[in-house]
């Protein structure tokens, strides 16, 4: 997996797919497409700097560099990295948290990945003592997500997961 989402074009956001992590500065965009993974969003209060990642597995996987971003474990590691090499302290931060869908709610019955990746993310930020400043996790939603690294909150677009028979 990526460690670093690429570089948006000029003056276009910074699409994140699974397993990536990204830092931006004021004014520019960071933007995920989220199911059952979790997008993460760390902020300083001043709003100067951002990191976003989208986690797609909890805890740290079992790769032998212990460097794939799709494990939560690495990817907050990574973000507390980013945002260090910009002087900005993580415990500092604020966080915002989105994700946790379920994709598959007629055939999966919770506890699902979704869940588990929601509960993981909260946990972590409770350890490193971040404040969650808003979160929207769950639901049977696929959610897009989109920040402008500034005074703004994130946007998130919640889009309902249609039931089976009506996928076709």
């Amino acid at each position: 997996m990526n460690l670093e989402a690429p570089l948006a074009a000029a003056g276009g956001p910074r699409l994140l797919h699974p397993g990536d992590v990204a830092c931006a500065g004021a004014g520019e965009i960071l933007e995920t497409l989220l199911g059952s993974c979790v997008a993460i969003i760390l902020t300083d209060p001043r709003r100067t700097v951002g990191a976003m990642c989208h986690v797609v597995h909890t805890g740290c996987g079992n790769t032998a560099s212990g460097r794939d971003t799709s494990f939560g474990e690495v990817a907050l590691a990574r973000m507390r990295e980013m945002l260090l090499a910009q002087g900005i302290q993580p415990q500092l931060c604020h966080a915002y948290v989105y994700g946790g869908g379920n994709m598959f709610p007629q055939l999966v019955a919770p506890p699902h990945v979704g869940e588990d990746n929601a509960r993981w993310a909260r946990a972590a930020l409770a350890r490193e003592g971040i404040a969650i400043m808003a979160q929207d996790l769950g639901g049977a939603v696929y959610r897009r997500v989109s920040w402008t690294v500034g005074p703004s909150q994130p946007t998130v677009r919640a889009v309902p997961v249609l039931p089976v028979a009506d996928a076709r």
